[in-house]
């Protein structure tokens, strides 16, 4: 089985997101028990920097956000990466006021960043839930979410 950095970010998600076990202070020990489990190591190293970038964004404010009313227009490699059922994903969380314009774009930014020949909408619910998941004031929405990618089933958000 071909594992790709989709699958080490939700091995990681599932497995150690939930014990609270900081990956910043023991990296070379997950590598190394990623490794061991069978997952690529350019793959895992691929993971990490991917997690790190996600960690320096979501310092950065968000600059010159369109408004609410704003129509996102998708970049052809972004439309060749993000079919039209993922954006209308995308959409619809917005409009159910999951994503915010910043959220939404993270997200956009950290599925490219994946640079998957095989991404489709399971792939983006992941990249959605980790993205929010590292957000500060987003903990509603993470669980709508993480209940979405769980049980698969779409609930109204308070």
């Amino acid at each position: 089985m071909k594992e790709n950095t989709i699958d080490v970010l939700m091995f990681l998600f599932e497995h150690y997101v939930d014990d609270d076990m900081p990956f910043e202070h023991d990296q070379d020990t997950l590598t190394v028990e990623l490794v061991e489990s069978g997952f690529p190591s350019y793959e895992v190293n691929k993971a990490f920097e991917w997690l790190e970038g996600l960690a320096e964004q979501q310092f950065l404010p968000p600059s010159d956000a369109p408004s609410s009313g704003a129509l996102r227009v998708y970049l052809p490699s972004e439309c060749e990466l993000l079919d039209v059922e993922c954006r209308g994903f995308l959409l619809f969380l917005e409009q159910m006021g999951v994503l915010d314009n910043f959220s939404r774009e993270l997200v956009i930014d950290r599925a490219m960043a994946l640079e998957s020949d095989d991404f489709n909408l399971d792939q983006l619910k992941w990249v959605i839930l980790m993205v929010l998941f590292n957000q500060p004031g987003q903990e509603e929405a993470f669980v709508w979410m993480e209940d979405l990618v769980y049980n698969e089933e779409v609930h109204t958000l308070h």
